[in-house]
């Protein structure tokens, strides 16, 4: 598959991150000579961030390439975006390019996020609204506006790389979200034209309160919760009549003075001038992945759209002489004060791997679910190099027993084929209605067997302890 990108600012950079990390190739058209740069840096934060959201393996990386030529860029591709600045002129301009060079069936998408389809198309063009948000290649969201059928096959290809596609039902100026952050914005300048407040408080208010509880529940099942036992009636009969208090200034916008951009530059560079933009997209970045794969354990917000993803990547092949078990690149929220990989996570890669190969043999969730399952009753973890994040874990598991209810499992994890740790796991099946150990079914049993034979003729791991 292949996505062309035109426009290559912090969005076409995000766009082009979020599918050559899905494993397409990328085309990139942007006269600005520096555009290479830029989704350079733009791309060295997404190799760093996205697949540290993931506890499987990302595909492997697309083609990236740059093109002197908007035609030549878009020949062949299955997807193109447009993500030029915010000027109708320049998006029907740059849309009459797209529709001479296009292949047909293409998929036309617009990252505006404030032109209408109506708006788009009034030139002939075939544009929908596919509008996402920065950084693209983390946020699963992205609102698409426009013909019904092209947005539901714009959908379909969207959820393949991990994005929550958001139809929006009638074409509106700013669609959804970007209403809501206008108006959050809004009364934001006037808290800081009135002197209530200054752009720190105002971000500290957002980020230790509602920010944290909109990040799970959104807006209304937040309020809902807010009506306690009673529920979403009684919330809006309690705070209702409050929509009629003179409280906010939505209606209003504050006179945009220079003195007004002055005055929330200046507090903007005092509370965060001290980290360049790089270093803010990177804590940003660490931070969004450790709350999302917060989420994920739960399946809440953007975390059910990342455990999703997760689930329809490649698992481990049963066939394989060793297979592999477990493989991800190690996410910030996983270094210690060291600065490395703290030694819990290893234990974590080794239990993961476990799963995985129950999940091989039959062993899995529905089986699970069903009244069976293996316990670990012993581990032996062995360090042998240390682990850096960013960098990508593989693991390989050996089998050094199975039979009757015992379980023996060695599992190798490596960096680039380096041997980074062991994991050396002892596991019991177990009736999960008695809470006591028997043997497995013979369909688990044979598949185990099957394997175990398989790996009989290798060599003992060096290290196996139990």
């Amino acid at each position: 598959m292949k996505a062309a990108i035109i426009g290559g600012g912090v969005i076409g950079g995000g766009w082009a991150a979020r599918f050559l990390l899905n494993g397409w190739d990328v085309a990139v058209f942007d006269p600005d000579p520096e555009a290479e740069r830029k989704i350079g840096e733009v791309l060295a934060n997404a190799r760093h961030a996205l697949p540290g959201l993931y506890d499987r393996a990302l595909p492997a990386e697309g083609r990236l390439s740059y093109h002197a030529s908007l035609a030549e860029a878009v020949a062949g591709a299955d997807w193109i975006q447009e993500s030029v600045p915010e000027r109708l002129d320049l998006k029907h301009k740059v849309f009459a390019q797209i529709a001479e060079a296009a292949p047909e069936g293409a998929v036309l998408g617009s990252s505006t996020s404030g032109f209408k389809p109506s708006e788009l198309n009034a030139e002939g063009a075939q544009a929908i609204v596919a509008h996402p948000f920065n950084p693209v290649y983390l946020l699963p969201l992205i609102e698409l506006v426009g013909d019904a059928g092209a947005c539901e096959r714009a959908a379909g290809i969207l959820k393949t790389i991990g994005m929550f596609p958001l139809h929006v039902r009638k074409e509106i100026d700013a669609h959804i979200a970007d209403r809501f952050l206008e108006a959050v914005w809004r009364e934001a300048l006037w808290l800081v034209t009135d002197g209530i407040a200054t752009t720190e408080e105002i971000d500290e208010a957002i980020r230790m309160g509602f920010g944290l509880r909109w990040a799970q529940m959104g807006l209304f099942e937040t309020y809902r919760i807010a009506g306690g036992e009673a529920g979403m009636k009684y919330f809006m009969e309690q705070f209702g009549p409050a929509l009629k208090w003179p409280w906010t200034k939505l209606m209003d916008v504050p006179e945009f003075t220079s003195e007004l951009v002055d005055l929330i530059a200046t507090q903007s560079d005092a509370q965060s001038g001290h980290r360049t933009i790089r270093e803010l997209e990177r804590l940003r970045d660490d931070n969004l992945v450790g709350i999302m794969r917060a989420l994920k354990k739960t399946g809440s917000g953007a975390g059910g759209v990342v455990a999703g993803h997760e689930a329809a990547l490649p698992l481990a092949d049963a066939a394989a002489e060793l297979p592999v078990t477990a493989a991800q690149q190690v996410p910030a929220t996983w270094a210690d004060y060291n600065g490395h990989m703290n030694e819990t996570h290893y234990l974590e890669l080794g239990s993961r791997a476990s799963d995985a190969f129950m999940a091989l043999i039959g062993a899995d969730a529905e089986y699970i679910a069903a009244g069976q399952s293996y316990f670990t009753v012993e581990n032996v973890v062995k360090y042998l190099a240390e682990v850096r994040v960013g960098e990508r874990l593989e693991v390989t598991t050996q089998v050094l027993k199975g039979e009757g209810k015992k379980l023996h499992l060695f599992h190798r994890i490596a960096r680039g084929g380096e041997p980074v740790a062991s994991v050396e796991s002892l596991l019991l099946h177990v009736d999960l209605t008695t809470r006591r150990t028997c043997a497995p079914p013979p369909e688990v049993a044979e598949r185990l067997s099957e394997i175990a034979a398989r790996h009989g003729g290798m060599a003992r791991p060096e290290g196996a302890r139990l």
